[in-house]
């Protein structure tokens, strides 16, 4: 067989040895044949381990070790000398034993959960490429995805046009939003820095997440200057409460610049009404920004949309395909209307390093210069895998199942004696209380809600023990202790809802 020209020049002739400060420089100094077996010893064990083994109902969902047990189980001391493969491959196995497995049918204690295949193939892939998405020249396959699946996005917002970028998580989402909003009624703020502005004041729901004050502290706005609006009985936002804040803060001498909607609140599942507040967006000049980190992904489905009807008057959206997609933590989207380059012009540092102009291809495909990190993972990459295996009609199966799945939690809630909800969900958020025996017969007074308050928590620690299911739950709004059961993974079948309430019954009962 001839071997090319261009193939010959670029196999390295052998050299004469040469020694630099002690070091040997020809060749590499590790051994590729042993970490190639390595790898393949590690893969047979994921393979067998996590996703053969940790999805069978007849597992645990985890092997609950407190934190002093754990360190002693383990071996975390890092040493001089490194350790045989055997000995790597069996602290491989502990990890994964003593991991907790989200791909378990009965984890349901986060707004993520399940096992998709095809993300988890395209992860292998960019982990073991290990791009960064910066520029073309380096990341030719993972930039173009990525502009596939934003435009795709962007056409389910339903805007003509627009622009985003995939970052870290939906509080980073929310933060570029914020700082976004910021520089579009103050761009001086690039240069100048907060000297000199008003007193901004932003907008949004007692229910939002959490990040909207760590992005309000980050920035320099000040958690002092978000304006909280009431919320009705179900968590969404209150518009006629909005418009007397925003009235409020102007008459402050404060300059209102960002209202944050929330599509899909963490604990009750709640959407904002959005063509209201959008309406008074448009009467006070604000940027609209809808976090839709959690429901979001509503919009791919027919049936349930209309949850978030008027999403298009937004002016910036987060949205994470990585909770109820299961594109695989991380894959989060920021996605803004604006198509003049207000991301980059906000963002752009114009490293001469990295985007220079005079390149020998189409710099605008460069795009790390619209985004507030340098080195960035492909995370579209897994969404966009999972969405060409099942097409826009099987993630609007996932969504309709998940929801289905939830109704019908519901309805067994309302059957059985000692559960009672807090509210019909909206969403996929099922709130719930589990009364046991000894309370059902008990007036409904102080006494009452403080021993309610003791329920959760003690059945979430058996629970974890046994290691039969994983459950969240927490007070809210003068609430005390209830449950939270989120349903996102197909895996999840009808079984597992009958399962989760009579293993809650099963760990209460005695109480």
């Amino acid at each position: 067989m001839e071997v090319d020209s261009e193939q010959q020049e670029m196999v390295p002739n052998k050299r004469n040895v040469i020694l630099v400060d002690g070091v040997v420089l020809n060749g590499p100094t590790t051994d590729p044949k042993a970490g190639e077996k390595f790898v393949e010893e590690a893969c047979r064990l994921i393979m067998e381990e996590v996703i053969l083994k940790a999805p069978d109902v007849t597992e645990k969902v985890c092997e609950w070790q407190p934190p002093e047990q754990l360190k002693q189980l383990l071996d975390l001391e890092m040493r001089d000398t490194g350790e045989p493969h055997q000995r790597l491959l069996k602290l491989c196995q502990d990890v994964i034993r003593y991991s907790v497995k989200t791909n378990h049918p009965r984890f349901f204690n986060q707004l993520y959960a399940g096992l998709d295949y095809y993300s988890l193939v395209a992860r292998f892939i960019t982990e073991a490429l290990n791009p960064s998405v910066y520029t073309y020249e380096v990341s030719p396959v993972f930039l173009l995805v990525e502009e596939a699946v934003l435009k795709k996005m962007i056409e389910f917002i339903g805007w003509k046009e627009g622009d985003g970028i995939f970052n870290p998580g939906g509080s980073v989402s929310n933060m570029y939003a914020m700082n976004l909003a910021r520089y579009k009624y103050y761009p001086e703020i690039k240069e100048k820095g907060l000297f000199g502005l008003p007193r901004l004041v932003l907008f949004t729901s007692s229910e939002c997440h959490y990040s909207m004050k760590k992005a309000a502290s980050f920035l320099g706005i000040g958690t002092q200057n978000i304006y909280f609006v009431e919320t009705d009985s179900r968590g969404k936002m209150i518009p006629e409460e909005l418009e007397k804040q925003v009235q409020r803060a102007r008459k402050e001498g404060a300059a209102p610049f960002l209202v944050s909607a929330t599509a899909g609140t963490t604990v009750l599942g709640a959407f904002d009404p959005l063509d209201e507040i959008a309406d008074i967006c448009t009467r006070y000049n604000l940027w609209l920004h809808v976090d839709a980190s959690w429901g979001g992904s509503a919009l791919m489905s027919r049936k349930h949309r209309k949850l978030l009807h008027g999403i298009h008057r937004a002016d910036s959206v987060a949205w994470n395909p990585h909770k109820m997609l299961m594109a695989g933590i991380q894959c989060c989207a920021l996605l803004v209307k604006d198509s003049s380059d207000l991301l980059k012009r906000c963002y752009s540092a114009k490293a001469s390093y990295l985007f220079q102009q005079d390149k020998f291809y189409d710099v605008s495909y460069d795009t790390g210069d619209k985004s507030i990190q340098c080195s960035r993972r492909p995370d579209a990459f897994k969404f966009w895998m999972t969405w060409k295996a099942l097409g826009t009609l099987g993630l609007e199966e996932r969504v309709n199942r998940a929801l289905a799945l939830a109704r019908y939690l519901v309805e067994e809630i309302k059957k059985r004696e000692g559960f009672r909800l807090l509210l019909e969900p909206e969403f996929a958020n099922v709130c719930f209380w589990y009364i046991p025996p000894s309370l059902r017969k008990m007036e409904e007074g102080p006494e009452f809600w403080a021993k309610l308050n003791l329920v959760a928590p003690a059945i979430k620690e058996r629970m974890m023990k046994k290691g039969s299911v994983m459950l969240g739950y927490q007070p809210h709004q003068g609430r005390v202790n209830f449950f939270r059961q989120v349903v996102i993974s197909p895996q999840v079948s009808r079984e597992d809802m009958d399962f989760l309430l009579d293993e809650i019954d099963l760990l209460g009962r005695d109480m």
